[in-house]
This record gives C-alpha cells, sequence and structure tokens, in this order.
C-alpha cells in the first residue's frame, strides 16, 4: 500500500499538481475505491499490473505521467450492475474532479478524462500512443498463461455474482466476441508481438466454454 501511494504522489506531481494536500486525500480515496468489497478482478492487484505495464512501456508515452493518472483512475467507479460504459464515464467524472481539486492544469486533466474514457472501448487512434498504452496495460490480462487468465475469468463471475448462468454466458459471450472482432488487442509494437496471439487464443477457450 505504501508502494502504490507514492506511485500515486509521485504521478500527480509530475503532471503539475500543485495541492499536495488535496494529491494525497484523492490518493486515499482512490485506493479506498479500488478496495471495495465486492471487487473481485477491479482491484488494487489490477491497478499494480496496469501501472507496471505503464511504467515498462514508458519510454513510448508523450505523457506517461498522465496515463498513470489515467491508470489509477480509469476503474475508479466500477458497478457491476451499471449499464453500458456508465463505469467509464464516471469514473472519467471523478478523475476530473479529484484532479482539479490537486490543482493540475486543465489540459492536462481533460486528457485524462479522455484516456479513462478510451477504456470502453480499446480501440484508441493509431497516432495515439499514451491512448495506446493505457488501453494494452488494462488488457495485458488477456495474454497470461492459461491458469492466470482463468482465475482472471473466475474473479469477473465473482463481481457478477447476481446475474443467473443463462444471463451471465451470453452477456460475457458478447463481451468476448466484441473484443475478439477487434482488428487488434493491443497497439504498441511490443505488446502487440509479445500478446496479441495468447490473447485471442485465451479469449476462444473461454468461449468455448461458454457456448
Amino acid at each position: 500500500m505504501v508502494d502504490l501511494t507514492e506511485r500515486w504522489r509521485a504521478a500527480a506531481r509530475d503532471a503539475g499538481a500543485t495541492d499536495l494536500a488535496a494529491v494525497a486525500a484523492a490518493g486515499d480515496d482512490l485506493l479506498a475505491r479500488w478496495g471495495e468489497p465486492h471487487r473481485h478482478y477491479h482491484t488494487l492487484t489490477h491497478l499494480s499490473a496496469v501501472l507496471d505495464v505503464v511504467d515498462a512501456y514508458a519510454p513510448l508515452a508523450r505523457r506517461p505521467d498522465l496515463v498513470r493518472l489515467a491508470a489509477w483512475c480509469h476503474d475508479a467507479v466500477y458497478d457491476p450492475r451499471a449499464a453500458g460504459d456508465a463505469n467509464e464515464r464516471d469514473s472519467a467524472a471523478l478523475a476530473g474532479t479529484l484532479l482539479t481539486r490537486c490543482g493540475l492544469p486543465a489540459a492536462a486533466v481533460a486528457e485524462v478524462r479522455r484516456l479513462v474514457l478510451l477504456t470502453a472501448g480499446h480501440a484508441p487512434d493509431p497516432a495515439d500512443t499514451d491512448g495506446a498504452l493505457l488501453c494494452d496495460a488494462d488488457l495485458a490480462v488477456l495474454a497470461g498463461a492459461p491458469e492466470a487468465y482463468d482465475r482472471y475469468a473466475a474473479a469477473v463471475r465473482a463481481e457478477y455474482a447476481h446475474v443467473p448462468d443463462p444471463a451471465f454466458r451470453a452477456g460475457r459471450a458478447d463481451v468476448l466476441r466484441s473484443l475478439l472482432a477487434l482488428p487488434a488487442l493491443f497497439h504498441l509494437p511490443g505488446p502487440s508481438t509479445a500478446w496479441e496471439a495468447a490473447a485471442r487464443g485465451n479469449l476462444v477457450r473461454e468461449l468455448a466454454t461458454l457456448t
């Protein structure tokens, strides 16, 4: 937890935050949200994993500090009962509120909000390296070893425990088909080469178990 707190504060400082008390309060708020008991996959573990990928490929980004802040905010609001892209929109709105309080420049706040909204569809513009980095980091779990992927899928099912099995199978299958329909799951050269085939294999395998 101490490591995550310092990572948040460093990213906020690098992005131009001027109110350090607000930065500390925002970090506490975000950590509490990521630690909510209804989360099973969208947890602090996922946040750490996303940040690790962002750090690994940071030299490719235009503003890696803003990508890090977007990683912190991208699932800050997570309600499995929400419809459509409501979680992403609410997370982007929360990012705007928290980062404005922290004193970030308006342009930086707007960029973080834009990046957060990209995680609804994971289809950044080819020239958008910052958007590509966040989206690639968010989907990196799809390329895990089969046993790790299966743990991820089980955690997602746990978050939707309120949904009857037939409805969950149908909805989850639709999500997997939409991911498989993307021209590319990963956009930066490194992740694309290393992860694309494994991720598609995992998605196809899970889809077969649902249908």
